[in-house]
């Protein structure tokens, strides 16, 4: 039978390493995913009517909880490392146009996700999810549409991709929450 703590270092583990899948995939969809492709642009999809995202959005809806249950899993240190490391992907895969944008994007975005977070996480989990994935998606969004294009036109599909993300995460979040308490699983 697997360990409480062995049981949180794999799951941290594979949350960990589906957080840094989340950069790529992200990138990779916004040139290949969606209903329309903008010619040397991003892929868009609806993400509700008559309001279009790049299909990217969708990803970095997912690693803002992803980081979260990271750093429940494993620790402030790994959540703020996987912070770093996201915004090091982020830069590196990023098209060059978009480098600085989506770089200072991500770590703006995951360090007030982080900032959230970390206080409210020990009693109120899902709670803490929904907060600070919403004040998250909010500064990426602003901050790579700012940067990247000087306009906040896309800015309500930005966070209407990003929220469904992070709302469709909830029943996970709060099945993994009672079922540490039923395990006695404590966070990192």
């Amino acid at each position: 039978m697997m360990t409480n703590d062995a049981r949180r270092k794999i799951e941290g583990g594979i949350f960990l390493v589906l957080f840094c899948l989340t950069i790529p995939a992200a990138n990779w969809m916004i040139g290949h995913v969606g209903t329309f492709c903008v010619p040397n642009g991003p892929c868009v999809l609806p993400v509700a009517p008559g309001l279009m995202a790049p299909s990217g959005v969708l990803m970095i809806g997912a690693a803002l909880v992803l980081r979260d249950l990271v750093q429940r899993r494993l620790g402030v240190e790994y959540g703020l490392a996987a912070i770093v490391a996201g915004a090091a992907l982020s830069a590196g895969l990023a098209p060059p146009s978009l480098v600085i944008a989506s770089a200072t994007a991500f770590l703006l975005s995951e360090a007030a996700d982080f900032a959230v977070y970390t206080p409210l996480a020990r009693r109120r989990l899902v709670l803490a999810v929904l907060a600070s994935s919403t004040i998250g998606l909010v500064v990426d969004s602003f901050v790579f549409l700012w940067l990247a294009f000087g306009s906040l036109d896309f800015l309500g599909g930005q966070i209407v991709g990003k929220a469904w993300m992070v709302l469709l995460s909830v029943p996970l979040v709060a099945y993994l929450r009672r079922r540490d308490l039923r395990l006695g699983l404590n966070p990192a």
